[in-house]
């Protein structure tokens, strides 16, 4: 039976679940979803807990921060003026905002805290520092790189 490939298009359910038991996303119980490896839909460090899986297998990965989504980085809480958000669209404690790049990505920051004039923002990733556990079951290759 093939097994999955960089590059490859599949169809699967996932489950992402801080250690402990918190689910943080699921599709289990929803329809799955269809994905290319590589496309930036899934983190490169979480596609490769999927390489040599089969479809029809289930498993599930204890993952420690550096294999899901890195360290807590302190460095990267900033404090922007309230004048650099959008006048219609202020920031609140504990929102999440898609900041956009002078290269045109966008990167998202969490609210910390806010003052009459600065916010803090922590550009970490919501999961980051965190152990993760990671289920995953394939339901089919639906694609192999270069058909």
């Amino acid at each position: 039976m093939r097994q999955i490939e960089p590059g490859d298009t599949l169809t699967l359910h996932f489950a992402l679940r801080v250690n402990g038991g918190v689910e943080v996303d699921s599709s289990f119980d929803d329809a799955p979803i269809t994905l290319t490896l590589g496309d930036g839909t899934l983190m490169p460090n979480l596609e490769h807990w999927l390489i040599g899986i089969a479809p029809g297998e289930r498993h599930v990965f204890q993952l420690d921060p550096m294999q899901a989504f890195g360290e807590y980085n302190a460095e990267l809480v900033q404090t922007l003026a309230l004048s650099d958000f959008s006048p219609d669209k202020l920031p609140q404690t504990d929102s999440v905002i898609e900041f956009s790049l002078p290269n045109g990505s966008t990167l998202a920051g969490r609210i910390l805290t806010l003052t009459d004039t600065h916010a803090s923002v922590d550009f970490n990733h919501l999961l980051a520092g965190l152990p993760i556990e990671f289920e995953v079951e394939v339901v089919e290759i639906c694609r192999q790189p270069g058909d």
